[in-house]
């Protein structure tokens, strides 16, 4: 239906309550619907490589049906029962969709981010007491298969490791050279190494078990990734469907085709996209293993959008930035939408890629603690650059200030949620870790944002403190915690920096015990030995003679925000050889962290050129002195 503003929300809501809403209760029931409604259309398309013309394998959706269910028969029959856990540890292939989807009809499925070190994957395997892992044979050019043996030594509770071979989707010649240059491993003796697709070709097409129509937790999604005992958050049928429910009525049709190059172990993948497919009828399309990050992808996007005649671009900001610097040479005009979430949008990308396109961006909002789907900006109604749109049907946003109250309209605080996808009071595996995540039943977000007088919902900053670099998760606690394993450290704070590819990157400021003596370079070195995830490796560190604390002693990270803001901004103007300089950051109410820029004879054009790739936002230093007078 038409989607154009906090009206047609409101008119939807009214119609019944979501309870009385006539949705199934659980994966299988939904898909089975979906299969029997549209048994003969494209359902899924797969490709290893990039290319317009390169083979690929589509399923219609009985196809893909009768391919899940014979997933979800093989996991019980390997002793996965409703409470119990299949963790995969894959790139995108159609297996990855059967385990996602077999997984949850089975029991639990728990998708781990294959870029992950062993030690944290083995740390989530035994968080989440997973039973069955399924991850790649050995194959060339990634250590998916090695990293995972090294993770199964590290629990013991996984019995079973049933390996994906990618070599069948390969043509001759590479067919052929390929198990010469097939890695060997050691495979760990504590699990019992079964293949994959030989294993679900024995089972029937038939579900074999029963499928009780109650909800139920399905998924586990861990959170950021980082090292020690990670957030697993659970996810119920009832928040899977309703991510679903949302897609067809608001985003896509059996008509629709999606082009989704982001990673299967992702909550956007699984949940907004994969389940609104699963919804509406819509073909989803995944190239190649890497998605965004396969070889030739962003070089060829545009032809693939082509080929397969895409109406749903699905991406993200550092996505967008690349696709911006390859010519648009095919034949998009297909294209009705493009969703970007994940990370903020600089405006001039925004503007950009509308130009190149034709094509208006939707920008939303999500997160893994709320089974993803919260906002968007309308599909068919305005979108406010910059802001995160109207929430979604039967999703209540409040704006919550430090005391408990309600933020008035354009006033900030902490954006708290409550819909079909928040667990309440059970949002992750271990309790302790829900303890003061909730103000009643609203979910605490940990971000900072407003709703302006159109009802449209903004974030600001986050109380939080996560670095998201290119959309993945960086707990700041990770650097922190490492350097102050260094003797000459006495305290550390880590945070994004921004940048103009990925939204920003882990950047720490040290504070050297008194008498201690180390250099920047030296840091450094001792950071890529002890930062164990690439991603949270800094990009840049700084000595200061003291950092600035609050009153208890905390380091302000505040402070360190704007002192990276002002020296990557005046940097940017550096490098587009203007006179123009950040003088001073100011934290404004509605638009969080201001750089205040001094022209110096500068055009506002030539400064917005330069800044525009950044998502924070810039004044005019001496207009905003001559508005205040």
């Amino acid at each position: 239906m038409a989607f154009a503003g906090i009206e047609d929300i409101k008119a939807i809501e009214s119609e019944m309550a979501w309870e009385d809403r006539n949705v199934p209760a659980t994966l299988y029931r939904l898909l089975s619907n979906t299969a029997k409604k549209f048994s003969g259309r494209n359902a899924v398309s797969f490709q290893i490589f990039s290319g317009p013309t390169d083979k690929a394998e589509t399923l219609t959706w009985s196809e893909l049906h009768a391919k899940v269910t014979q997933t979800a028969n093989l996991f019980r029959k390997l002793g996965v029962g409703k409470d119990d856990v299949v963790a995969y540890i894959l790139p995108n292939a159609n297996e990855t969709l059967f385990t996602f989807l077999g997984g949850a009809v089975a029991g639990i499925v728990n998708p781990i981010n294959p870029l992950l070190e062993a030690e944290q994957i083995g740390a989530i395997l035994r968080e989440t007491n997973a039973k069955v892992v399924v991850t790649l044979k050995p194959f060339p050019k990634t250590d998916v298969a090695q990293k995972t043996a090294a993770a199964v030594k590290l629990a013991p509770n996984v019995k079973t490791v049933l390996e994906v071979d990618l070599l069948r989707y390969l043509s001759p010649p590479k067919s052929w050279i390929v198990p010469f240059l097939r890695p060997k491993m050691e495979r760990p003796s504590t699990a019992d190494y079964k293949d994959f697709v030989t294993e679900i070709s024995q089972q029937p097409t038939t579900l074999k078990f029963d499928d009780p129509q109650v909800d139920r937790v399905a998924a586990y999604f861990h959170t950021g990734g980082t090292t020690g005992m990670p957030k697993v958050a659970q996810h119920r049928y009832s928040g899977l469907i309703y991510n679903g429910w949302v897609g067809n009525t608001l985003l896509y049709s059996e008509e629709d085709v999606v082009m989704c190059p982001l990673p299967l172990f992702h909550v956007f993948a699984c949940h907004p996209i994969m389940m609104g497919a699963v919804s509406s009828g819509a073909h989803v399309v995944f190239p190649t293993p890497q998605g965004y990050r396969g070889d030739g992808v962003f070089d060829n996007f545009w032809k693939l959008i082509e080929r397969w005649k895409v109406t749903f671009i699905i991406t993200v900001p550092t996505a967008i930035s690349a696709k911006m610097q390859r010519p648009v040479d095919a034949d998009i005009s297909s294209v009705k939408t493009a969703f970007s979430g994940s990370a903020p949008l600089p405006v001039e990308l925004f503007k950009r890629f509308e130009k190149a396109t034709g094509v208006t961006i939707i920008e939303g909002y999500g997160l893994t603690e709320a089974t993803c789907l919260v906002s968007c900006n309308p599909v068919d109604g305005e979108k406010k650059i910059g802001s995160i749109g109207t929430t979604f049907p039967y999703t209540d946003v409040k704006i919550l200030k430090s005391d408990g109250t309600e933020a008035a309209t354009d006033e900030v605080g902490e954006i708290c949620i409550s819909n079909p996808g928040v667990y309440v009071g059970n949002t992750y595996t271990e309790s302790e870790k829900n303890a003061d995540l909730f103000h009643g039943e609203y979910l605490r977000t940990g971000d900072l944002g407003r709703f302006d007088t159109d009802h449209y919902l903004w974030i600001t900053g986050r109380a939080k403190d996560l670095i998201i670099r290119g959309g993945h998760n960086i707990d700041p606690a990770e650097i922190e915690e490492a350097l102050l394993g260094h003797e000459a450290v006495a305290f550390a704070g880590a945070i994004g920096q921004p940048d103009a590819h990925a939204g920003e990157v882990p950047c720490v400021f040290v504070e050297l015990i008194e008498g201690a003596s180390a250099t920047k370079e030296d840091l450094m070195a001792f950071c890529k030995t002890h930062v164990q995830e690439r991603a949270a490796q800094p990009k840049h560190l700084e000595i200061l003679a003291e950092l600035p604390k609050t009153a208890v002693g905390k380091v302000f990270k505040p402070d360190l925000r704007k002192s990276a803001i002002t020296r990557i901004y005046n940097e940017a103007l550096d490098a587009a050889g203007v006179t123009a300089r950040v003088e001073s950051v100011l934290d404004d109410k509605k638009r969080g962290l201001v750089a205040q820029v001094a022209l110096n004879g500068t055009e506002p054009s030539t400064v917005d050129d330069a800044l525009g790739a950044f998502t924070r936002p810039w004044d005019d230093i001496n207009a905003a002195k001559i508005a205040a007078e």
